[in-house]
């Protein structure tokens, strides 16, 4: 695989279809500035209550938000909105962020919703974004993203004695005192 060149992303975000992209309307559709000065107070603290400018620069608050909205539409869990950030380059796109830019982790987006729930924020920020959406004549969905998820299975197979008894219309020894056992049991099949 060769090395990506400095305009490969531009390029990358140009051959994405924009026009079926929701995401892209939604971004030109609300004034994500708007939301600016109530995310600051409830995502920064004061001046004075921060203990030194050391460490890692905070997230920016718009793009916390709109991270948000992401979980909020595509029905994702912290970790998959971490996820889905860094995979999907419409996700990017939609954040302003670049291949090179530090994508929100799971963490930080829980301490953001955090905040904004104990700040009693969440509802009224929502419906704000909402009210934007329905001025253009749009309603946001909620979907899904499916996720593929290979889980092992346990694997207990039956005894020829059960097998015997279950052929016969008969429940197998033990199994009344074990609903959990005979719950994943499938005595219809074949």
């Amino acid at each position: 695989m060769a090395q990506m060149g400095f305009f490969d992303l531009s390029d990358r975000y140009a051959s994405l279809d924009a026009k079926r992209d929701p995401l892209v309307e939604i971004d030109a559709i609300v004034p994500w500035e708007e939301f600016r000065p109530t995310l600051e107070r409830v995502w920064r603290k004061p001046q004075a209550e921060r203990k030194s400018r050391a460490g890692r620069k905070p997230m920016d608050a718009v793009v916390m938000f709109k991270t948000l909205v992401l979980g909020a539409l595509y029905n994702l869990s912290d970790d998959q909105i971490e996820y889905q950030v860094r995979d999907r380059l419409s996700f990017m796109r939609f954040l302003g962020l670049g291949l090179e830019d530090r994508a929100p982790d799971a963490k930080t987006v829980w301490l953001y919703r955090e905040g904004l729930a104990q700040a009693g924020m969440v509802e009224v920020l929502f419906q704000q974004f909402d009210g934007y959406l329905a001025r253009q004549g749009y309603i946001a969905r909620g979907g899904q993203i499916l996720d593929a998820s290979i889980v092992p299975v346990p694997k207990n197979h039956n005894t020829r004695d059960e097998n015997r008894a279950i052929k016969a219309g008969e429940e197998p020894e033990g199994w009344a005192e074990k609903p959990a056992k005979r719950s994943q049991k499938d005595v219809d099949a074949r």
